[in-house]
């Protein structure tokens, strides 16, 4: 329902129970979002200006609002919430004990274990998340390959696969074209699937 929300930051909070930004919009209506605790370390000073891409969850019991400063962690954000048995709540975890394309390399790799270290995240839903995530990511078909200005000493399956993630993450084409022709001149000859993306999501929140 709202892709993002713009506005003056009036309130930041965050302790035990989780950590919260409201922005003011226009009209003086202020929104309330659940943060990681990464993005609550580099909100602004109180009064100014911030964004947030965000999600609207919607339970029987309560509506609530998610935000996160970077889009690459609100639309990892909506990938792990698919998963049957991860809630918003698990998913703000997930993402606050690794960066997003980390967990997305571990998730390529069917590094399940790694997953485990995250609160609450024992081995029987780190690989599940991992199932069900892999199916989701990799098995996106598309109706033909972007054409990229890849060294030939890319791995062209490594720069394959990058593309399938972040065409399932949402990424338009045109944007994905730009970002990864910039990131194959950036990583390593022969670089894994993992590091092209790493580097490609980092130019894509730039």
């Amino acid at each position: 329902m709202y892709d993002y929300i713009r506005g003056t930051l009036t309130n930041k909070s965050g302790g035990t129970k989780g950590f919260t930004a409201t922005v003011e919009t226009g009209g003086g209506v202020g929104y309330l979002a659940e943060i990681t605790s990464c993005d609550y370390g580099r909100l602004p000073e109180l009064d100014e200006k911030v964004k947030l891409y965000t999600v609207l969850i919607h339970r029987e019991d309560k509506m609530s609002l998610c935000g996160f400063l970077k889009r690459e962690d609100r639309d990892i954000f909506n990938i792990l919430t698919s998963v049957s048995g991860v809630g918003s709540k698990m998913a703000l975890t997930l993402l606050d004990e690794f960066p997003s394309s980390e967990l997305i390399g571990f998730v390529i790799e069917g590094n399940y274990k790694e997953l485990t270290r995250a609160k609450g995240v024992g081995p029987k839903l780190a690989q599940k998340i991992i199932l069900e995530l892999k199916d989701k990511l990799m098995n996106y078909k598309q109706t033909e390959p972007i054409k990229i200005s890849a060294p030939t000493v890319q791995n062209s399956q490594a720069v394959d696969d990058a593309q399938t993630v972040l065409i399932s993450l949402g990424y338009e084409k045109d944007e994905i074209k730009s970002a990864m022709s910039k990131a194959v001149t950036v990583v390593e000859s022969g670089a894994s699937a993992e590091e092209i993306l790493r580097e490609t999501l980092k130019i894509l929140s730039e």
